[in-house]
């Protein structure tokens, strides 16, 4: 690796140490004087920090100003650094006044405005960093007319907390582009160059670009939206950056099937590699394991194959020597951790493996790795014990094995070492703790996830546990079996899950606990009494399933303070009494459920105040009266279920234009009423619509064509979190709804994102099934049931081919079932009873599979049904003129036949000259037959001479 980089830095802080300490002797041209205070006219200092030293009636000297250095080094005093943020509006042409500027630096700033192109005209720039500055738009070509640059940092305006966890880059880095690189050619002296969050999807040829910059050591693509489309390397291009020693183009996200290009393997001198969140495919290039100078190596979230072995096995020494972090998680890479890999990785202080296909035990020589300080196998499938040789690793500070097949006894020994422990994560697997009770653990641990394992004899949390107090902010003993009251000390854990044990008895006062946040998952125990009160600072709280009684009044209105609950769950208590009118103290409010309960009353127009609310749950009560208007400004809801209700009025029309993020409608079982209007179709992203068991009357809207999200093929988010999903302080919760589908009612969670349903049924509707219906070829399930429906089933309901369940029972549909019924593979489910449909079941294997009560109450035949079809394609108990005669003839025949036959036998038996007579000529006849057949086989078997 080259040291330029460092050395540049360092030039940089010299500089502005040196002069900073003689600026009190330097005095700076006037006309470098009058370009900062033109500057300063342009620009507005919010915080009053660095413009008011700009005043030359407190000091006529601007090399004293603040954010100026200046230099004699070049001869004469003149303003070598500007270093201005903070500020707002527009950066004044005079900045080229400032001849021998060398170092300018605006980032973050507040600028709004394209970048100005009279910076490239300021040839003196060795360090350019416009970073957060709040510029925008096209990055000027004029920033490669200046050719002694060696640094350039450009990044966006982003963070990655605000862009889109599905990497939605289009969006994420459209405030700061390019329309080409070219202009980086320029640049031969540049030797960082940092764009993160910038928009390069234009930059068509950015590898060839980036290879005509030799001294470049560091380049930072970060959420680039690159591709590799246009003009990759081929095989037979010279590399020239050799000189690169940190490469990061992560988060780019590039299309499907692109594998990890070759000429990275090329790049020898690389200390830092960073190519995670980009969907790469295929295997590990080979030529990754002979980069003798690697330290750190990032692959993570991509969809690379092969096996773990095929990395480390035909890897060079030095590569396995130097390198010190690997993280290969969120991949599906296969195979086994054997005893050369700890064997060989001498170096290793951080192995990331989370999230893989990986397999077997973990090696007992992993206790030889010294080094190692950070281990995370999450989300395997390693199988065996944890070998006890883990606790001699004195370095481990991090611990992660969750969510795998591992079993055995967990004791003393495994920790005897682990002095710097400070997470441990083994929730998920089948360990079983087995610790003296006097045992002192040397580790003093800030997480410690254990959920699904025996924490040894009793039932109460271990006093080990109870140890960390001190220090420990994060801690899962769910599904652990634990039971009795909660510790009072436990309360004031920053994230707590106790959910799924016995705990009982009432939950105190949750006070507050500083500055931190706080978390608590209590689901599934047996608590009890009054909705204890919670600090302002709690973000998440679910107290759901449990036996809570009483009502919610002193829980949400009695404090004068405004919350930043994000997440309350309560469904599944008793709670009773009427929603209050209060939620305006509740303004961070992102997921409220207070589903199966017994609140009565109407729904608060207070809830409108809930303007970041994305779902509401308030299934399983007795709630009353119209939705109300209110509810309009939740504008950013999902999810809406109010199930199980007494609701009644129509569906109002600002739903279907105020809520357009809407994705889940329920309003099953209530006493809605009218016509459903066509507003609802404005609801493009809507995948779940149950209107069922109410009132409803009037035509299906013509215009469902317009639910698109349920004509477009579905996915889970192959990154993070879903809009369904709701972050917490460890991982995420994911929303639920209850789907009536398949003639039963299914709990969806995991793949809710995937699910598309419309269920219609048991209300008033009439008219025909609109042909626009089969158009939302992605639906999975539909149920038009107990209507009043009519005409034909439409021709393109075979268009469906993702439809697993239709019940159409009970209603007054005509005519044939369409012969496009066959091509409907993935159908399971299929009802069509008590209609009047007529005419032969479609003819498919996968129809005979249904039960025939699916289809009786109609005049069809053909399997599953017990009655076959005629030749017109009727069933053959179907009455009509033609058939009465046919079947008549026979009748006639059959007994003119049998009296003729009758008549012949009774004159033979009674007249025994006509008998002799007949049976002589029998005999007559057979005589004549056996004699013409018996010298016929003589002649034929007489032997020839």
């Amino acid at each position: 690796m080259k040291p330029a980089p460092i050395l540049a830095a360092l030039f940089f802080l010299l500089m502005g140490n040196i002069n900073g300490g003689n600026n009190i002797n330097l005095v700076c041209p006037e006309i470098e004087r009058e370009a900062l205070l033109s500057i300063k006219a342009s620009l507005k200092d919010p915080s009053n920090n660095i413009l008011s030293t700009w005043n030359i009636s407190a000091d006529v000297n601007c090399c004293n100003w603040k954010g100026v250095v200046c230099s004699n080094i070049t001869g004469g005093n003149h303003v070598q650094q500007l270093r201005l943020q903070g500020l707002r509006g527009k950066m004044n042409p005079s900045l080229v006044n400032l001849k021998h500027l060398s170092y300018l630096d605006l980032s973050q700033n507040e600028f709004e405005e394209t970048i100005p192109s009279f910076i490239g005209s300021i040839a003196s720039l060795e360090y350019l960093n416009l970073s957060r500055a709040g510029f925008y738009g096209t990055i000027p070509r004029s920033i490669g007319d200046l050719s002694n640059l060696r640094v350039l940092i450009l990044e966006s305006n982003y963070d990655e907390s605000q862009l889109s966890e599905q990497l939605n880059v289009n969006n994420a880095a459209s405030e700061m582009d390019v329309d080409s690189l070219e202009w980086l050619s320029g640049l031969s002296r540049l030797e960082q160059l940092h764009m993160h969050y910038v928009n390069l999807s234009r930059a068509a040829n950015w590898q060839q670009v980036i290879n005509t910059l030799p001294s470049l050591v560091e380049l930072k693509f970060r959420y680039c939206n690159l591709n590799f489309d246009n003009a990759p390397f081929n095989n037979g291009v010279s590399i020239n950056v050799t000189s690169l020693a940190i490469l990061d183009l992560s988060r780019n996200n590039f299309r499907p099937n692109y594998t990890i290009p070759g000429w990275i393997s090329q790049l020898s001198n690389l200390t830092f590699l960073d190519l995670s969140y980009n969907s790469f495919q295929g295997p590990i290039p080979r030529g990754v394991a002979n980069l003798c100078k690697i330290r750190r190596l990032d692959l993570s979230y991509n969809n690379l194959e092969g096996g773990l072995s095929d990395l480390y096995e035909n890897a060079s020494d030095c590569f396995l020597g130097s390198l010190e972090w690997l993280d290969l998680s969120r991949n599906q890479i296969s195979g086994n951790l054997s005893d050369r890999f700890f064997g060989d990785f001498k170096s290793l202080i951080v192995l990331k493996l989370g999230s893989n296909s990986l397999s077997g035990a973990i090696p007992v020589n992993i206790g030889e790795m010294s080094s190692l300080e950070y281990l995370d196998l999450s989300v395997n499938k390693f199988t065996g014990n944890l070998p006890e040789s883990v606790g001699q690793l004195f370095n481990f500070r991090y611990l992660n094995i969750r969510d795998n097949k591992m079993e055995g006894v967990l004791t003393e020994i495994h920790f005897a070492n682990l002095t710097n422990l400070f997470y441990l994560s083994a929730s998920w697997n089948n360990f079983t703790f087995n610790v003296g009770p006097n045992w002192i653990p040397p580790f003093k641990l800030r997480t410690l996830m254990l959920s699904s394992c025996d924490l040894g004899e009793g039932t109460e949390i271990p006093l080990w546990i109870e140890m960390q107090k001190p220090q420990i902010h994060t801690l899962d003993l769910s599904s652990t079996g634990i039971s009795g009251n909660v510790p009072s000390w436990i309360w004031k854990v920053r994230f707590l899950n106790l959910s799924h044990n016995q705990l009982h008895g009432n939950i105190p006062v949750i006070s507050d606990i500083g500055r931190s946040t706080h978390y608590l998952y209590l689901s599934s125990n047996q608590f009890s009494g009054s909705l204890p009160r919670v600090a302002p600072n709690v973000s998440a709280l679910d107290l759901s399933n449990n036996s809570f009684s009483g009502g919610l009044s002193h829980f949400l209105c009695e404090m004068n303070e405004t919350y930043s609950l994000g997440f309350l769950h309560l469904g599944g208590n008793q709670l009773s009494g009427e929603i209050p009118d209060c939620w305006m103290k509740w303004p961070s409010m992102e997921y409220l459920n207070l589903g199966n309960n017994i609140l009565s009353g109407t729904i608060p127009n207070s809830i409108g105040f809930l303007t970041g609310l994305r779902s509401l749950n308030l299934y399983g009560n007795k709630i009353s009266g119209q939705i109300p208007f209110s509810m309009s400004s939740c504008t950013k809801l999902v999810k809406i279920d109010l199930s199980y209700n007494d609701i009644d009025g129509i569906i109002p029309s600002w739903m279907g234009t105020s809520l357009a993020n809407l994705k889940i409608l329920i309003l099953r079982s209530n006493n809605l009423s009218g016509k459903i209007s066509s507003d609802i179709c404005h609801l493009n992203y809507l995948q779940i619509l149950d209107l069922s068991d109410n009132n409803f009357f009037g035509i299906i809207p013509k215009c469902v064509d317009h639910f698109t999200a349920m004509a477009t093929k579905r996915s889970l988010p192959e990154y993070g979190i879903g809009e369904l999903d709701y972050n917490t302080y460890r991982g995420f919760f994911r929303d639920s709804a209850k789907v009536a589908t398949k003639g039963s009612e299914l709990q969806y969670d995991t793949i809710l994102a995937l699910v598309t349903n419309i269920d219609l049924s048991n209300n008033n509707l009439s008219g025909d099934i609109p042909k626009e219906l089969t158009s939302l070829v992605e639906l999975r399930s539909l149920n038009l049931s107990g209507n009043q429906l009519t005409g034909l089933i439409p021709d393109s309901i075979g268009d469906m081919k993702q439809l697993e369940s239709l019940d159409l029972s009970r209603n007054s549909l005509s005519g044939e079932m369409p012969n496009s019924f066959r091509v409907m593979s993935t159908l399971n489910y299929l009802n069509v009873s008590y209609n009047k449909l007529t005419g032969r079941i479609p003819e498919s294997t996968q129809f005979w599979g249904f039960n025939a009560s699916s289809f009786i109450g109609n005049e069809l035949c053909g399997p599953p049904l017990t009655n076959s079809c005629n030749s017109s394609g009727g069933p053959k108990n179907i009455e009509d003129k033609s058939s009465s005669k046919i079947e008549w003839y026979f009748v006639f025949l059959s007994l003119g036949y049998g009296f003729g036959f009758s008549v012949v036998c009774t004159t033979l038996a009674l007249n025994k000259l006509w008998r002799e007579a007949y049976f002589g000529f029998l005999e007559n006849i057979w005589n004549r037959i056996y004699l013409y057949c018996y010298t016929k086989w003589a002649s034929l078997t007489k032997p020839s001479r």
